[in-house]
């Protein structure tokens, strides 16, 4: 009885070992361990992520990057959901984030400029300061784009025309593109107040317009225009980046070339409502230190024409008041606001 009970204690022990060997696996197999999110993210229910504008839009195309990215790099263990919420150039879809998920763990909603512009200029109640900024992933540029027949054939031919006569040149642009465009009317002498904007939701309902002859012109991010350059239907009169962009539009002079001393960039990244749980947030601010650094963001980027700008913690806040302080200096600048 006594060899029966010692053999017994062994064999315990033996499955107790590998009982805590697999699970110690297991848990260093999970992309949710340790980061401290297990409460949330290991349990596999399913996660929103918003692009606060229609598909097609800068903000969509970023959105459906990372998904991707997450999920083919299995970063993630649990579904993952793009959503499109436009309206009013992201404004609507901040306001359902700032009041309606509060606390919440399980939305998340990529941002840009607008949420700064959008309150500057009194279009939203809410600005980043009453979210929680989790990441910056990437810099675009913008891309002053006509129609493969239009007469004008340089940025300057295009601004002097909206400097002679305004009301015949119709420009298209989101909400927040208009700023872009302003600062190089701006820059040559014009009134950006008298410049005829036609406002779209974002670039997928521009570009359809242009093809449509309903524009002369068109401002947006590259990404939004790259594929009507490359399938020839559009002309890129210039970028708005310190230096040529590769790809497709590798032939596009920038702002500066085409004589016109402007530098402009947007940057994107991820928010997530008020009060966001801490350890929601670390989660995902690692988890998109890893992606970002993935050869599927890579392509992304090289695609698009972006530039990864990763950022979090102080140093994104940081970035975001100086930010801030340059899009009100701008819109000063242009009129939009006093």
């Amino acid at each position: 009885m006594k060899d029966n009970s010692v053999k017994g204690r062994i064999l315990f022990f033996i499955v107790m070992a590998m009982t805590l060997v697999l699970s110690a696996c297991s848990s260093a197999s999970s992309p949710s361990s340790g980061n401290g999110a297990n409460d949330f993210y290991s349990k596999g229910r399913p996660v929103t992520l918003i692009a606060p504008a229609a598909p097609g839009s800068g903000w969509d195309v970023t959105a459906r990057a990372l998904n991707t990215t997450l999920e083919k790099e299995r970063l993630i263990d649990f579904p993952l959901q793009v959503v499109n919420e436009p309206g009013a150039t992201g404004a609507v879809s901040l306001s359902q984030l700032a009041t309606q998920d509060k606390g919440d763990a399980y939305s998340v909603s990529i941002t840009s400029t607008p949420i700064m512009s959008n309150y500057l200029r009194g279009d939203s109640k809410y600005s980043y300061k009453d979210v929680t900024m989790i990441a910056r992933l990437v810099t675009e540029y913008y891309m002053v784009v006509v129609p493969k027949d239009s007469p004008y054939k340089s940025l300057k031919d295009l601004i002097d025309a909206v400097k002679k006569n305004p009301k015949s040149v119709s420009i298209g642009a989101s909400g927040d593109d208009r700023l872009p465009f302003a600062l190089l009317v701006n820059e040559e002498g014009g009134n950006p107040q008298k410049i005829n904007y036609i406002t779209y939701e974002g670039g997928g309902e521009i570009s359809n317009a242009l093809l449509n002859g309903d524009l002369d012109a068109a401002v947006s991010g590259v990404s939004e225009f790259r594929g009507q350059v490359e399938a020839g239907n559009f002309r890129g009169l210039a970028v708005t980046s310190g230096k040529r962009l590769g790809g497709v539009v590798k032939d596009v002079p920038t702002a500066s070339e085409a004589g016109v001393d402007v530098t402009f960039g947007n940057w994107r990244g991820l928010m997530g409502p008020p009060d966001m749980p801490k350890e929601a947030v670390t989660y995902w601010q690692d988890t998109i230190d890893k992606a970002l650094k993935t050869d599927t963001w890579k392509d992304f980027v090289k695609k698009n024409q972006w530039e990864t700008t990763f950022m979090k913690g102080e140093e994104f806040q940081q970035y975001l008041n100086e930010s801030n302080s340059d899009i009100k200096t701008g819109l000063q600048k242009t009129g939009e606001i006093k």
